[in-house]
């Protein structure tokens, strides 16, 4: 964790802290801070706005009612974030979307530099696509890695696995992207 991060942790913890005692102004301003960043992970596995937008309010509402059981074993926006995984999941499961497990084998991401893996997609929409067509898990994982610039732990403390699982996800997810955004290129004719 940078600096940066360190410092923007610390003042979240003490939002949290405000937020346990019933501070209105404390969870406003963390609502403030994180509303869009988890709103947009939320609709990036949704892909419907109003419900997205009940998801988030439920996430918040959450937050609210269990600030005082934050232990600080992960950063706020790894626990806020991991809330909204498993509403996500909670809303997949009731309706019966998809297959939640991985059918890989656990194999680590050694990529040190998994920015290559979506900086060959030239055109947003092919990525979009693509991430379209991944597992929920995944997606979520990548999402987070890339989108939300988190850590392996702060992923792994988020959607509540193991860290070698989020790195297998990650791996098998980069693969998966790189086979489908080239597959894209031919389809379209950009080769």
């Amino acid at each position: 964790m940078t600096h940066g991060q360190s410092a923007e942790n610390t003042r979240l913890a003490d939002l949290l802290v405000r937020i346990a005692n019933e501070d209105r102004a404390a969870f406003d301003a963390l609502y403030r801070a994180l509303e869009t960043p988890v709103y947009r992970f939320i609709r990036s596995k949704l892909n419907d706005p109003f419900e997205s937008a009940d998801i988030l309010h439920d996430v918040f509402l959450e937050v609210w009612r269990s600030a005082g059981r934050f232990e600080g074993r992960s950063s706020v926006k790894s626990w806020v974030f991991g809330i909204a995984y498993r509403k996500v999941i909670d809303v997949f499961r009731k309706s019966a979307r998809t297959d939640l497990t991985d059918s890989f084998e656990e194999e680590a991401d050694t990529d040190p530099n998994p920015e290559q893996c979506l900086a060959t997609a030239e055109n947003s929409a092919h990525l979009l696509f693509c991430m379209e067509t991944l597992k929920l898990d995944q997606r979520a994982a990548i999402q987070l890695a890339f989108f939300e610039d988190q850590g392996y732990r702060e992923i792994a403390a988020a959607l509540d696995v193991p860290e070698g699982t989020v790195k297998t996800r990650i791996f098998h997810a980069k693969k998966l992207l790189m086979r489908c955004l080239e597959g894209r290129r031919v389809t379209m004719g950009d080769v």
